[in-house]
C-alpha cells in the first residue's frame, strides 16, 4: 500500500491543489505559541510530548483501530493524508524565482534582497550568495520531500508525521530551549536519510568528486544535514564556481534535475524491494 500512496501523493502534488487545503498550520502553531506562554514553558521536553508525540500517538492508534477492516483499505486515505501533510510547505521554484531574475540581470543587490526577503536567509554578500542559493535549495528538497518520503516507507506514517511536527517546532519555536530540543531530535532524524540522498548523489552524479567531498563527514555527527546535502548535491552536480549571469542560474536547474534523478532511483530501488518481498 505504501508504493500506492507515494503515487498519489505524486499525482496530487502534480495535478491537484489538495496539498494546499490539507497543510494547515495556523491551529497547530497556535497551540504551541499558547503552551510556551503557559506553565508548561519551563519543561521544553513535555511541550515536545503534548505537540509531537501526541499527535503522532493519536494517529498511529487511528491506523491501528481501522488497518484490520475492509483489508485495510480505510487506512489508504489517512496514509494520504498524512504523508501529504507531512511534505515541506510553499513552492520551493516559485520561491527561487524572483532571485533567479535578480541573478540573471546580474543585479547583484536586488538578488540580495531577495534572498532576505524571499528565502528568509541571512544572505552573504558578493557571488557566494548564489552558493547559499544552491545549498537552499539543496536543503529544502531534501526536507521537504526527501526525508518525509525515507521515514514512510521505513516506519509508516507516523514516523513522518513526527518529522515534520518536529520540524516546525524548531522552525516555530520561540523559547530557545524548546528550539533547541527540538532541533536536536531533527538532526537525530535527518542523520541516516541525508546520507542515502549523499549515496543517491553520487550514482547520478559524479561518484568521485561526492567521495572526496564527504569520504571525513560521511559518518560525523556534528556536521549538519543542511551542509552535508549542500555538500554532497554540488559536488555529484559539479557545480562551477559562482559567477553573475545568466549562465550562473543554469545551475539551479542542473541541481533540480540532480534532485528528480535521485528521486527516480529512490522510486525504482523501492519498487524493486516491493516485488522481491
Amino acid at each position: 500500500m505504501s508504493f500506492l500512496v507515494i503515487l498519489l501523493v505524486l499525482w496530487v502534488e502534480k495535478f491537484s491543489a489538495l496539498r494546499q487545503r490539507i497543510q494547515r498550520d495556523a491551529t497547530w502553531l497556535a497551540a504551541l505559541q499558547a503552551m510556551q506562554r503557559g506553565d508548561l514553558r519551563q519543561f521544553p521536553w513535555l511541550v515536545l510530548g503534548v505537540m509531537v508525540l501526541l499527535p503522532v500517538v493519536v494517529v498511529g492508534v487511528l491506523l491501528l483501530a481501522v488497518e484490520p477492516v475492509f483489508y485495510g483499505l480505510l487506512a489508504l486515505p489517512i496514509h494520504l493524508l498524512v504523508l501529504i501533510y507531512s511534505l515541506g510547505r510553499g513552492d520551493l521554484l516559485q520561491a527561487l524565482g524572483p532571485f533567479r531574475d535578480a541573478w540573471r540581470r546580474e543585479d547583484g543587490q536586488a538578488a540580495y534582497h531577495v534572498v532576505e526577503r524571499d528565502l528568509a536567509l541571512q544572505p552573504e554578500e558578493g557571488v557566494q550568495l548564489l552558493t547559499q542559493v544552491q545549498g537552499y535549495l539543496l536543503w529544502q528538497a531534501y526536507q521537504s520531500f526527501f526525508a518525509v518520503i525515507f521515514w514512510y516507507v521505513l516506519l509508516g506514517p507516523v514516523a513522518a508525521l513526527a518529522y515534520r511536527l518536529l520540524a516546525l517546532t524548531a522552525e516555530h519555536a520561540e523559547l530557545p530551549s524548546l528550539r533547541e530540543r527540538a532541533g536536536q531530535l531533527r538532526h537525530a532524524f535527518d542523520w541516516l536519510p541525508v546520507r542515502v540522498l549523499a549515496s543517491s548523489f553520487a550514482l547520478v552524479g559524479n561518484f568521485v568528486a561526492v567521495s572526496r567531498a564527504l569520504l571525513h563527514e560521511l559518518l560525523s555527527w556534528d556536521i549538519s544535514a543542511a551542509q552535508l546535502v549542500s555538500k554532497a548535491g554540488r559536488a555529484a552536480g559539479e557545480v562551477p564556481e559562482p559567477v553573475l549571469g545568466e549562465q550562473a542560474v543554469t545551475t539551479l536547474d542542473q541541481l533540480w534535475q540532480l534532485l528528480i534523478r535521485a528521486a527516480v532511483v529512490w522510486y525504482a530501488g523501492y519498487a524493486v524491494w516491493v516485488l522481491l518481498l
